[in-house]
C-alpha cells in the first residue's frame, strides 16, 4: 500500500506527526531495502508512537494521503475484468482501511496498534504482524477462498518485505521499487503510472483506455 498505492510511507507520516520523523525514516528506510528485521522495526517504529490520541491523529494522517497515479484507473479497470483486489499492507488497520474504502477493493490486511482505555496509542501491536511471510501466507489464503490457481494471481509490491509474496504469486510485479527488489522480483516496473501494469495483461492499449475510462 505504502508507497505503491498512495504516495506516502504512513509510518513516517504518524512519526512527523509524533516529532520523531527523522528516528523512524532511518528505521523505514533500512528495513524497506532489507537491511533490518521487518517485525523488530516495526516493534521500534511503533514504540515511539506511544501516547498519540488514537482517532485525532489517524485523521490528521488520512487527511495528508495522497493516492499514486494510476491508482483508481486499475482498480476500475481490475473490478470490470472480474478480478478479486486485495491489500496487504505492513501499515495500520485505520489508514488501510480507508485506502480500502476508497478505492473498492475487496480485501484489506494490515497491522491493529493497539489503544488503551483514553483512547491512547500504547507503543504496541495487537494480532499478527502482516511481515513479509505473513504477506505471502495471504495471498496463499485468498487463492483458496477465490478458489483460483496460483497461476492466476498477480501481486505487487516496493520494499523487501513484499518479496515472500512477489516469488509466490503467479506474477509478481516490483513497481517502482527500491534496489533489492527489483533485482529478485520475476517482473518489475520502473517507469509509468500504476495502470500501466494492466498492459501484463496482454491488454490493447485502446482496452486499457476503455476500461480505465471512469
Amino acid at each position: 500500500m505504502d508507497s505503491t498505492l498512495i504516495n506516502e510511507e504512513c509510518i513516517d507520516l504518524l512519526a512527523e506527526y509524533a516529532g520523531v520523523g527523522d528516528q523512524v525514516s532511518d528505521i523505514t528506510r533500512r528495513a524497506m531495502n532489507g537491511e533490518l528485521d521487518f517485525s523488530a522495526s516495526l516493534a521500534a517504529r511503533v514504540g515511539l508512537l506511544k501516547g498519540l490520541e488514537a482517532e485525532k491523529t489517524f485523521a490528521a494522517i488520512r487527511a495528508r494521503l495522497t493516492f499514486a497515479k494510476g491508482a483508481r484507473a486499475l482498480l476500475r479497470a481490475l473490478k470490470r475484468m472480474g478480478c478479486r483486489t486485495a491489500v496487504c499492507s505492513g501499515g495500520f488497520v485505520p489508514l488501510a482501511a480507508y485506502v480500502q474504502k476508497e478505492l473498492g477493493i475487496d480485501y484489506m490486511f494490515a497491522n491493529q496498534l493497539s489503544v488503551d482505555d483514553q483512547g491512547r496509542l500504547t507503543g504496541t501491536t495487537e494480532g499478527d504482524i502482516v511481515h513479509g511471510e505473513r504477506k505471502r501466507e495471504l495471498l496463499l489464503q485468498l487463492q483458496q477462498e477465490v478458489g483460483c490457481r496460483i497461476e492466476q494471481t498477480v501481486a505487487v509490491g516496493d520494499g523487501a518485505n513484499d518479496l515472500p509474496m512477489l516469488k509466490t504469486a503467479g506474477l509478481g510485479v516490483a513497481i517502482h521499487a527500491k534496489e533489492l527488489v527489483q533485482r529478485e522480483s520475476p517482473a518489475r516496473i520502473r517507469f509509468g503510472e500504476l495502470d500501466s501494469m494492466l498492459y501484463l495483461f496482454g491488454l490493447s492499449s485502446g482496452k486499457v483506455v476503455e476500461l480505465c475510462r471512469e
